[in-house]
């Protein structure tokens, strides 16, 4: 009988990764952010995505799609931290390359959609 060796050693290590992968990925699922180096966590969803679904406890609501967006944002320290987050990750996103853009120098968190930002955070998420 005959082995094919490079086989073999191709399907245990793409074995091995795989089972690096999902550990790796289950054990950040499970981690927190540290929230005491946060000055704020921002939703820039719309208002009515927030009466809909909640927003977590103490988040500021800046509308990322509203008219004020900027001055609310430009009332902030521009060296705080900042978690930013959305219903998917793609408004906080585009609002962190605007704070990047207008001279925001703390680390800028994109926390995703609302179940993500919870689960990031820890902060409960409240209706209204």
């Amino acid at each position: 009988m005959r082995y094919n060796f490079k086989a073999a050693f191709k399907a245990i290590a793409a074995i091995f990764v795989l089972v690096f992968a999902l550990n790796t990925l289950t054990a950040c699922a499970d981690q927190k952010m540290d929230m005491t180096t946060v000055t704020a966590v921002i939703d820039v969803r719309t208002p009515a995505e927030i009466a809909e679904t909640g927003h977590l406890d103490g988040a500021l609501t800046f509308d990322w799609q509203g008219s004020d967006f900027a001055a609310q944002a430009e009332t902030l320290d521009k060296s705080g931290n900042y978690v930013i987050y959305c219903r998917s990750g793609n408004r906080a996103g585009q609002a962190i390359a605007w704070f990047e853009e207008n001279g925001f120098t703390g680390e800028l968190t994109n926390g995703g959609g609302l179940a993500d930002a919870q689960a990031l955070t820890g902060i409960a998420i409240v209706n209204g």
